[in-house]
């Protein structure tokens, strides 16, 4: 039983677990607020644009076909909406600097370090 106890805490300590574990918590948050944007903001806006659109009344026999056209429309619209959150939080991204390329020796074309004056592979003395 101790062992299985010490694998289980290896295994939820590992970064990735606690990562996984982290996103899930803010997702399930951030699902919260994408709701309240869509429930509360977008949907009286369209509400008072083209009318309260409600399609739970439409009915196939026993089928409520409305309650899936009205979770369709629910679903693009949260959609476009993290689509702008995302294309948002993306223009405030700073891109990564490139990467300064290596110093190469002439006469080996072996990599080395900026601040060398020998070339560890061949030895030749640098300017």
């Amino acid at each position: 039983m101790g062992k299985m106890l010490k694998e289980f805490k290896e295994f939820a300590m590992k970064g990735n677990v606690l990562d996984m574990a982290i996103g899930v918590i803010i997702g399930g948050a951030f699902g919260k607020i994408v709701t309240s944007v869509v429930e509360d903001l977008l949907t009286p806006i369209i509400g008072m644009i083209f009318g309260q659109p409600d399609f739970s009344g439409i009915k196939l026999g026993g089928i409520m076909i409305g309650n899936f056209i009205n979770a369709v429309i629910n679903f693009v619209i949260i959609a476009l909406c993290l689509f702008a959150i995302v294309k948002a939080m993306n223009k405030l991204k700073k891109p990564a600097p490139a990467p300064k390329a290596a110093r190469k020796c002439p006469f080996c074309k072996g990599e080395i370090a900026d601040d060398a004056t020998r070339c560890p592979h061949c030895t030749s003395e640098l300017k």
